[in-house]
């Protein structure tokens, strides 16, 4: 891969595809400095990446991984790979029937709000002379356009919201910086815990190894520019619309 960033920061590094993309930009020698953040401990740490934890309810914690990464210099990408589908005791929506407010909260806890609490906190931490990227793992079920199956109230309605704070958040950047690229991806399927109970009817190709998705998910930020900021992306390149 023929680009490289100096600072990174990759936030949910202890999942799946998290963990990729952060082997990728350590071991393919594409950025010097690497942090990685994750709300629970990193079992495997790689030599070159500085590791920290993030209570992801706290804002002072977030701050704080804001202001350990940008302390010597700025950062040129923050990759966040976190969210949430499924938990242990409740699968996503068939019906409107099984909505439930506490569940509802904790989705959009996780999908919406985490991701634009980092911003708030992270955007201002970037690079403004050349070319930073802030991205957020989203999803094409997010896509209200693209909706014709229903169900998964949760996570298709907070994988939408998230996509219109990445818009608000590109609008107001592009106002600071020209350089800043604020962008949602949509990894595909990837054989990882999040999508291992819906795995029965998915193509073998189109079930992607956590290596195979971070390869793609690169490429795509490879080639963004300033006039994608805003845009959700997939991870084949082609944007998605609302």
């Amino acid at each position: 891969m023929s680009f490289y960033f100096n600072n990174a920061v990759v936030i949910g590094a202890s999942g799946t595809i998290g963990e990729a993309i952060l082997a990728r930009l350590a071991k393919d020698k594409i950025c010097p400095e690497i942090y990685a953040f994750s709300a629970s401990n990193v079992k495997n740490k790689l030599s070159n990446v500085i590791y920290g934890q993030i209570d992801y309810e706290s804002e002072a914690s977030i701050e704080l991984a804001a202001q350990k990464a940008s302390k010597n210099q700025s950062i040129d990408l923050v990759f966040v790979a976190t969210g949430i589908l499924h938990k242990v005791k409740t699968m996503p929506e068939k019906t409107f029937k099984d909505l439930n407010s506490e569940n509802l909260q904790k989705i959009f806890y996780a999908n919406t709000i985490f991701p634009a609490i980092l911003a708030k906190y992270f955007l201002p931490k970037m690079n403004s002379k050349s070319r930073s990227i802030f991205a957020a793992l989203s999803a094409r079920v997010g896509s209200i356009s693209d909706n014709r199956l229903g169900g998964w109230y949760s996570y298709r309605s907070s994988k939408a919201a998230l996509n219109m704070m990445i818009k608000c958040l590109a609008i107001e950047m592009a106002r600071k910086s020209k350089t800043c690229v604020i962008v949602g991806l949509h990894p595909g399927t990837v054989d990882s815990p999040l999508s291992k109970p819906f795995q029965a009817n998915i193509p073998k190709d189109k079930l992607f190894s956590p290596l195979y998705a971070s390869h793609n998910l690169l490429n795509v930020i490879k080639a963004l520019k300033p006039s994608d900021t805003g845009k959700i992306f997939s991870w084949d390149g082609n944007e998605i619309k609302p």
